[in-house]
């Protein structure tokens, strides 16, 4: 039995949460607002966010930070807006023993640095794993079955994530390509995204496969030219996640995408669904290509209709009119 603390209350923290305490692990899970917790201590749920999934008496629910204080894992499971303010406020109360898990996806605005960098800068002593995969939280709450993979720079601690967190329905694979897996896990979200724009506007099939596909091109691109292995991308936090977010309903990025699609502003879009990942991602991932001289087609066109007022259907437009090319792009970044 390992003792855990998750930061956050949102969906896939709780998620992960009621799973460890269901192979009989010690949770703590924290949150910043004190009517969060107050309203699962109540309601035995979190009826936004994880609705009909019960959170255990035996989950310690919390506001106070130095939770994290003799804890094996810490899971952040707070967006990634959120990561660097709680990653600063955990540092006095963190020993270098403990192991901390990232499951937030995007980029810092701004920074463009990916969540496990922005930690490292926070928390430079501890070791970082990342866990990432195709994993709706409503789904990991209820028992059903699920592959992720484990990151980390050294692989001895994705390998002891791996020991301690996996179970017969939570199953764990290990990587040592971080940016591989945190680029994937992060740009999926702006595919999804576009995805559920297709889906507003009733593109069908063929649309859909395309995107996902070329998606998954351009994200490796982006990728490769940060340092990540090709082969990552073709794994559970490449093309598996991007299959499991482009595809269901569960994903808000998705959701937000299909009212977009549907003609409602993508302002009024992230405020009906909520946390939308591809939405602040896409401003990132968009600065960062253009940084470094890498071409995102895909990503874009999401941002020009995301932030330039840019219509849907031009957007797709605009795609499927660009210079012809060869499938196999060998040239990664352009000159």
């Amino acid at each position: 039995m390992a003792k855990f603390t998750v930061l956050g209350m949102g969906g896939f923290g709780l998620a992960l949460a009621v799973m460890l305490n269901n192979f009989n692990h010690e949770v703590t899970v924290w949150s910043a607002f004190e009517s969060e917790v107050a309203a699962i201590r109540s309601d035995g749920e979190n009826k936004q966010k994880l609705p009909g999934v019960k959170i255990s008496s035996s989950i310690t629910l919390t506001n106070d930070i130095s939770s994290v204080e003799n804890r094996d894992i810490i899971i952040f499971g707070v967006p990634t807006g959120f990561v660097r303010t709680v990653a600063r406020q955990i540092a006095p109360f963190v020993s270098k023993e403990t192991v901390i898990v990232n499951t937030s996806k995007g980029l810092e605005d701004g920074s463009f640095k990916r969540m496990s960098e922005v930690m490292k800068e926070e928390l430079p002593d501890s070791p970082i794993v990342v866990l990432t995969g195709p994993s709706h939280a409503e789904e990991v709450a209820i028992g059903m079955p699920t592959t992720v993979v484990a990151a980390s720079e050294d692989v001895k601690y994705a390998d002891y994530v791996q020991s301690v967190m996996s179970n017969s329905l939570f199953r764990i694979y290990i990587n040592d390509d971080i940016i591989g897996c945190e680029i994937g896990g992060s740009l999926k979200n702006i595919i999804a995204l576009c995805a559920g724009v297709c889906d507003g506007m009733n593109c069908g099939d063929n649309t859909k496969a395309a995107l996902m596909t070329r998606g998954i091109t351009e994200i490796a691109r982006l990728g490769v030219a940060l340092g990540a292995q090709t082969e990552t991308f073709a794994g559970l936090s490449g093309i598996g996640d991007l299959i499991v977010t482009c595809t269901s309903m569960h994903s808000r990025n998705r959701r937000a995408g299909i009212l977009i699609g549907q003609n409602i502003s993508p302002d009024d879009a992230v405020k009906q669904i909520g946390t939308v990942e591809g939405y602040t991602c896409t401003k990132a991932a968009y600065g960062l290509a253009k940084k470094i001289g890498v071409d995102m087609p895909i990503t874009e066109q999401c941002y020009n209709v995301l932030f330039n007022g840019q219509n849907p259907r031009m957007a797709l437009s605009n795609l499927m009119e660009r210079p012809k090319r060869h499938e196999a792009e060998t040239v990664w970044v352009k000159k």
